[in-house]
């Protein structure tokens, strides 16, 4: 063997650490962005199974045109008030929210009951509360 093979051979090898060198990184980037997608799903997917509401009543007082839904937080995990929404008959209310008779909070708690009233000018025949990873249970509306 002379000098031009071992120089040949040489600039391979060179060549195919180069390789390596660029696709590497690429690789591995690629493998944590996946990995970081699969570990966040994951976060939300048990978020999700920790969080629960249950709707307690719905009444529709007919003399005042007002809906009135209480819903208990069942879940292990609080509950933004500003993200729950209240359906009646699938259409979203901008309600005014309670929760354990403090107006001014914005947590909901596990355990705790939201007030949530709204004057509309007929009663709806099923409401639907909606919170946090579209968690959600309906009931039928009582009027009065």
């Amino acid at each position: 063997m002379g000098f031009s093979v071992s120089a040949s051979a040489g600039v391979v090898f060179l060549g195919v650490f180069l390789a390596i060198g660029i696709v590497y990184p690429a690789a591995a980037n690629g493998f944590e962005r996946v990995s970081d997608a699969r570990h966040d799903a994951a976060d939300r997917a048990l978020a999700q199974a920790n969080t629960g509401v249950t709707v307690t009543n719905a009444t529709y007082n007919d003399s005042t045109d007002t809906l009135i839904v209480n819903a208990t937080n069942d879940g292990t995990t609080a509950v933004d008030v500003s993200d729950a929404g209240l359906f009646a008959d699938n259409n979203l209310t901008a309600p005014s929210v309670t929760v354990a008779g403090d107006g001014g909070t914005d947590v909901w708690l596990p355990g705790e009951t939201a007030h949530f009233e709204v004057s509309l000018s007929t009663a709806p025949d099923r409401v639907q509360v909606v919170v946090d990873h579209g968690v959600r249970d309906a009931s039928a509306v009582e009027v009065i």
